[in-house]
């Protein structure tokens, strides 16, 4: 704990958030139970601090420092909770004896853990404010994919049954590799078919010819055969309510690409163009949406998608009076619900995804979907799109003006 000095201490116990402190009087009752689930927490960070968290015993909880004998006894007990089996993984965490203000107190300082969630006793505890709470399932799961950002992406993990033949070769060929390379580069390239698809990320090598997720999903021949949940139903309701009449229903499956574009046409066949012959001298016609914005919301959803774990599809229910797309897996990384689309704020749950999709023309640039189709809409009068998590997916309303006359 030599990074710390003694002001530096009691700056942290005076001002440091309270999510990132512990204090104990002593290691009498209960407290060695709450210690542990103090480090478990701490070692959880879910908010991402990425900054330790501190217990100090010695202080109460009105940050009065009390002192008491801190004894060599005392310091190897607080350190044996680090690999006394209680909480594991083990965490990473230093215990030291400090004088502060003159009286003796023991400092646990505790790392975030890069391998969360950590449990105490089976349970995953996080912090909330001054409260120790259990992790709900979405707390998990943000956790979960924490540990794994620092891992390989879920899109480039191998699907060990397929292989070279379940991906549409003449699709790469033709349509991935020229969008992907120039010419120039294409001509000047002497790789085999095998070296450019492992180049490309489609395959785990060209000694290994195993499928990635990206293969399957960007040129799968029949790609729910291994992703079942990689498609998007789509509803049109007529009605404002998921239980009145369904106009229109269709699974859209096959690869990222062949679903984008059966999605366009679907969208733009219920986008129906309204006419306004009161308003002024000119016959006035216009769409029920922009239907750039509809588009830019729904390739997010597709895009920032989880695929891993999960047989949902992404849902885009067309009612009269708005939009519902709904995208399984919740918000990712840096980004929430309330930071959703703001200029400088992106994260990728699916990053190879993402560069096959830009690719492919099937998003314009990285970060500015959501920004986009929120200019759209105000242009047009529209409500500001809304975005909600539910559940551990993310719910993106669109809504109508009003209803215009139909021609």
């Amino acid at each position: 704990m030599q990074d710390f000095t003694n002001t530096e201490l009691l700056q942290i116990i005076e001002n440091d958030e309270a999510d990132r402190v512990e204090f104990k009087e002593s290691l009498s009752g209960s407290a060695p139970k709450d210690i542990r689930e103090a480090i478990c927490a701490f070692a959880n960070d879910l908010p991402n601090y990425a900054k330790p968290g501190f217990v100090f015993v010695g202080v109460r909880k009105d940050k009065t420092i009390v002192g008491f004998s801190v004894t060599d006894q005392l310091l190897r007990q607080l350190a044996d909770m680090k690999t006394d089996g209680n909480i594991v993984p083990p965490p990473s965490l230093t215990v030291e004896k400090r004088l502060l203000q003159g009286k003796e107190v023991a400092v646990v300082k505790v790392e975030p853990s890069n391998s969360p969630p950590v449990r105490c006793r089976g349970a995953i505890h996080i912090r909330t404010g001054p409260r120790r709470d259990i992790a709900t399932a979405q707390d998990e799961s943000i956790l979960n994919e924490r540990r794994r950002s620092g891992d390989l992406p879920f899109d480039l993990c191998s699907i060990p049954i397929a292989s070279v033949s379940d991906l549409n070769l003449v699709q790469f060929r033709y349509e991935y590799l020229p969008q992907a390379f120039s010419s120039e580069i294409l001509e000047a390239n002497d790789r085999t078919l095998n070296e450019q698809l492992a180049a490309t990320k489609m395959i785990t090598s060209a000694d290994q010819l195993t499928a990635t997720v990206l293969g399957i999903l960007t040129l799968g021949k029949n790609t729910q055969d291994f992703l079942p949940g990689a498609y998007v139903q789509f509803l049109k309701i007529d009605g404002n309510e998921l239980t009145d009449d369904i106009l229109d229903s269709e699974a859209i499956r096959g690869s990222i690409p062949d679903q984008i574009r059966r999605l366009d046409d679907k969208l733009m066949a219920h986008n129906r163009i309204a006419v306004d012959i009161t308003s002024g001298p000119l016959e006035k016609r216009t769409a029920l949406y922009p239907i750039e914005a509809v588009q830019q919301i729904t390739r997010n959803a597709v895009m920032h998608r989880t695929y891993e774990a999960t047989n949902a599809p992404v849902r885009v229910h067309w009612y009269n009076d708005r939009i519902e797309v709904l995208s399984p897996g919740g918000t990712y990384g840096r980004v929430t619900v309330e930071t959703f689309g703001l200029y400088g704020v992106t994260d990728y749950r699916n990053p190879n995804l993402a560069e096959a999709m830009k690719t492919l023309n099937l998003v314009q640039r990285f970060g500015v979907g959501v920004q986009i189709a929120r200019r759209l809409l105000e242009e047009t009068g529209h409500p500001e799109p809304e975005f909600r998590e539910i559940g551990g997916n993310v719910l993106a309303t669109i809504r109508m003006v009003q209803q215009p006359k139909e021609i």
